[in-house]
């Protein structure tokens, strides 16, 4: 089964940042897919706001372009997520995934998360 572990969230004031990490099992081939990084606040459906393609071309939300730098290690299976000029908005349990190239929705069991706070 397919285990996505997520890592590295935490607080931070306004303007801070934070680099997030995600460990994918050797059950999946990881350099075949697409990876997202996604987010969620309480009430708000999962939102994805950084993927990269198996060719290593980066997408960003609108909102974190600029600001955040998705990337990934084939070799070891990890993604990474670096979170810079953090803002309040930006609050929420952050998780990693296999994304559609379609429907840009997570395809594997999704992880724990980890949580990151911006607040001052």
């Amino acid at each position: 089964q397919v285990q996505l572990v997520e890592s590295g969230g935490g607080a931070v004031q306004p303007g801070g940042s934070l680099r997030l990490s995600c460990s994918v099992s050797r059950s999946l081939i990881f350099s075949i897919y697409d990876m997202g990084w996604f987010r969620q606040t309480p009430g708000k459906e999962r939102e994805l706001v950084a993927r990269i393609d198996n060719y290593f071309n980066p997408n960003y939300e609108d909102s974190v372009n600029g600001r955040f730098t998705i990337s990934r290690d084939n070799n070891k299976q990890v993604l990474e997520l670096q979170m810079n000029s953090l803002e309040p908005a930006d609050t929420a349990v952050y998780y990693c995934n296999t994304v559609s190239p379609t429907t840009g929705r997570g395809i594997s069991p999704w992880g724990q998360g980890t949580q990151v706070t911006v607040s001052s």
